[in-house]
C-alpha cells in the first residue's frame, strides 16, 4: 500500500493567508495602552478595503486607547477610530 501526502495552500483564492503569523494576536484581545504593529487582516476584499481604507495597513503601528460598550477605541495615524469587536478580531498584531 502507498502512501502519498498532500500539500495543503497556506491562503485561499484571494490571497490571504489562513494560518496565523507566529506569536500574533487579534486586536480584539489587545489591552488599553498597549502598543502593536499590524502583520495581516483576515476577510473578504470588501472587509480589507473598508479597514486599510481607515489605517489599519500592514506594518502599521497602532495603539489601543481603550475599550467601551463592545467597541475598541484604537489611535491609527494621529487619529482615533473605533471598531466593533468583530472587526477587529480580523486585525492580527504583534506586540511591538
Amino acid at each position: 500500500m502507498t502512501t502519498q501526502t498532500v500539500g495543503l495552500p497556506i491562503g485561499n483564492m484571494n490571497g490571504s493567508a489562513l494560518a496565523p503569523v507566529a506569536g500574533s494576536m487579534p486586536l480584539a484581545m489587545v489591552a488599553p495602552g498597549e502598543e502593536v504593529k499590524v502583520v495581516s487582516i483576515k476577510g473578504r476584499d470588501n472587509t480589507k478595503r473598508f479597514l486599510e481604507n481607515l489605517g489599519f495597513v500592514e506594518g502599521a503601528v497602532i495603539s489601543v486607547v481603550t475599550e467601551l460598550a463592545g467597541n475598541v477605541i484604537v489611535a491609527v495615524k494621529d487619529t482615533r477610530v473605533a471598531v466593533n469587536k468583530s472587526m477587529a478580531t480580523r486585525i492580527l498584531t504583534v506586540k511591538v
